[in-house]
């Protein structure tokens, strides 16, 4: 199973940005004054103990009036109950306690998730111990004091949060079904490519984009093999701020590629590869999992001998950094070609979770090195040692070397091209991490 994910709710200039980046690590979200500058980056991965973590600022715009303000963090409240294993609720101690904050909790208690209600930007807590008090209204809790600036009660919240999480060996064994999370823009046919797998319409397709509201769970059934799919289009469209819209849809793709083995990245053949199918792919790119690019609508695309050469070329060349993704042309109107996704699935799976013996990988790595020397700088040659894989899902390496610094990506791109002719990994990134060993340690 994927990691447990935490969102970050509250009102705006609460402190949601400094806090999201505080455990982050690093500035991820920019922190102005400027309405709905807190778009870029919204999801990170933290560790608190040993526990990882997804975390979510669920941020946004800051609209001028009272009521918009309400509406916006009711959406941000239901966005976090439909996707997050806990909630973090963010208030101020400063502004104290609001009617916003009251009807945003009401929603969270009712939603049954674990919250932990947060009062920030609490720097002495001598001073404002009384006022923090006053959020025992809210009928959540215990509020936990904090400031996210000064870094004060973090320790504490962390230990909360993480209080909430499953036991890390339980579930594990639970479930081995393959969970394919199905992701992509609005309206380029996800719902119906599972209703189409499933021959019913379980899941409500229509032309408004955006009418699939939640994340839902289907199983399907294929040659007596159980699969999970997790269709995540998510968005109902009641504001009509773009960057909101997609802020809300990259939260719910990062939340089902979290819990997924194998994410299909569907495109619209009549669009065509966007920025945002990239964004969208990227997600999965960078957690590791097993892709295949599914061109939908495939049947509206007039073609010759060269359409599809031309086409995958395109794709390509958009999706560059995930060279290893499979690629599928389908319509979920006829029904072309779906069945042979399960084969695919099955198929990335499988390499998702390929093992390589040492001695072999040894041997591709001693054979590569002599078709093409390493990298030297002022005199000193790059040496490898040794290379040992060390897990699954995606397969890991780790590469021991003389120097870290000469290895450049270049080389580690030539080692990662190498171990693919020899063992295929098609449909999964791998990982190299390159770890430093001296000549008398060997």
């Amino acid at each position: 199973m994927g990691k447990p994910v935490v969102a970050i709710v509250g009102r705006p200039n609460v402190g949601k940005s400094t806090l999201f980046n505080v455990l982050a690590g690093e500035m991820i979200s920019i922190v102005k004054d400027t309405p709905g500058v807190t778009r870029d980056r919204i999801y990170a991965d933290v560790n608190w103990l040993d526990r990882d973590f997804t975390l979510i600022d669920t941020g946004g715009i800051e609209p001028e009036s009272k009521d918009i303000i309400l509406s916006q963090m009711r959406e941000q409240a239901q966005i976090a109950i439909d996707t997050a294993d806990v909630i973090i609720f963010i208030t101020d101690v400063r502004q104290g306690l609001v009617d916003a904050d009251a009807k945003v909790a009401d929603m969270l208690r009712r939603s049954g998730k674990p919250v932990i209600l947060t009062v920030n930007k609490v720097d002495n807590f001598d001073k404002f111990m009384p006022d923090v008090y006053e959020f025992y209204n809210l009928g959540i809790g215990d509020p936990v004091p904090i400031s996210a600036s000064s870094r004060l009660g973090l320790g504490d919240m962390l230990d909360q949060v993480t209080a909430h999480f499953p036991e890390q060996t339980e579930g594990e064994e639970e479930d081995e079904r393959p969970r394919i999370a199905i992701v992509g823009k609005p309206n380029v046919g996800k719902s119906s490519i599972i209703n189409k797998l499933l021959g019913e319409q379980r899941v409500i397709v229509s032309d408004v984009a955006g009418t699939t509201r939640d994340a839902i769970d289907t199983e399907i059934v294929h040659n007596g093999k159980e699969y999970v799919f997790i269709d995540t289009a998510g968005l109902r469209r009641k504001n009509k701020i773009k960057e909101e819209l997609e802020r809300y849809s990259i939260i719910r793709t990062v939340t089902a590629v979290e819990r997924a083995d194998v994410v299909l990245v569907v495109i619209d053949a009549t669009e065509g590869v966007t920025e945002q199918d990239a964004k969208i792919a990227g997600i999965a790119h960078e957690r590791g999992k097993g892709i295949i690019i599914v061109v939908n609508k495939w049947d509206a695309i007039e073609k010759n001998d060269k359409t599809m050469r031309e086409y995958e070329s395109r794709v390509r060349q958009i999706l560059s950094f995930m060279p290893y993704a499979e690629i599928m042309y389908v319509s979920a109107e006829t029904g072309q070609r779906l069945p042979k996704l399960f084969e695919k699935i099955d198929m990335v799976i499988e390499n998702q979770t390929l093992r390589v013996a040492t001695g072999v990988l040894n041997e591709i790595m001693t054979e590569a090195v002599a078709m093409q020397q390493p990298p030297s700088d002022k005199g000193k040659r790059l040496k490898l040692y040794y290379i040992t894989q060390v897990s699954v899902k995606p397969p890991t390496f780790v590469i021991f070397v003389n120097d870290k610094e000469l290895m450049h990506f270049s080389y580690t791109r030539y080692l990662e091209n190498r171990i693919r002719e020899a063992f295929g990994f098609r449909g999964t990134s791998l990982k190299f991490f390159i770890r430093e060993r001296k000549e008398k340690e060997r």
